[in-house]
């Protein structure tokens, strides 16, 4: 009889750990987080949602620790001059010392159009002292040397009004939008992709505002590649 019962018992045991052996192989796996080099799609509402929260700390920021610009090419053309020659909506001429002649842009900040390279700012995005509160403070400086010249993304930097870059400085969505209303969605858009791109965080004012926002703006989809 209590041979019975050890059988019995042992038969329940394996029973058990079958169905429980069972359950993991079928149930669903959360995905891997996405790492540098990754494509992330989602859309501006979610992007939004998926913000990491996190209290702002400008501790010892300097705007040199994050080197630019840099003419990582050694072609004569720094960073703002190719951010310049890319955005141009006709071309300038250059010569050996990439010194910009002719050529107009467009400001979508404003709705301005330019015919002098000398009118306009090359924007970050976010601003490097913004970066530095959400995340960059613990960056290497080859990382934040990459943050600040990033031109794998158009939407890092911007050639806009200089005004505007003057005006901008070092503030987030909460406290600066740009001047022509028609802008604030991709503007929004743009903001969004630069935090995840480089894995930054919001404040609560910052989340708050970009809510509003994107409240506003059609739900797009969004695609970046993962910087780090």
């Amino acid at each position: 009889m209590a041979r019975t019962r050890i059988r019995l018992r042992i038969r329940t045991a394996i029973t058990a750990c079958a169905a429980t052996t069972a359950a993991l192989l079928t149930a669903p796996t959360a995905p891997a987080a996405a790492t540098s080099g990754d494509t992330v799609t989602t859309t501006l509402h979610q992007a939004v949602a998926d913000l990491p929260i996190a209290a702002e700390d400008r501790t010892g920021y300097r705007r040199d620790l994050f080197p630019h610009w840099t003419d990582e090419d050694q072609d004569g053309c720094d960073t703002r001059d190719e951010v310049l020659l890319e955005e141009a909506v006709t071309p300038p001429e250059t010569d050996s010392r990439c010194t910009l002649v002719g050529g107009a842009w467009h400001s979508y900040y404003d709705k301005t159009d330019h015919t002098s390279a000398r009118s306009l700012g090359i924007d970050h995005m976010v601003p490097l002292a913004e970066a530095w509160d959400s995340g960059a403070s613990a960056w290497s400086e080859e990382d934040r040397r990459a943050y600040a010249n990033d031109q794998d993304d158009p939407r890092s930097l911007a050639a806009v009004t200089a005004a505007e870059t003057r005006a901008k400085g070092d503030q987030d969505p909460a406290q600066w939008e740009p001047s022509d209303d028609s802008a604030d969605c991709r503007y929004t858009a743009e903001w969004l992709v630069v935090k995840g791109r480089w894995r930054l965080t919001a404040d609560r004012a910052e989340a708050a505002a970009l809510e509003q926002l994107a409240g506003e703006c059609e739900d797009e989809r969004i695609t970046y590649t993962r910087a780090r």
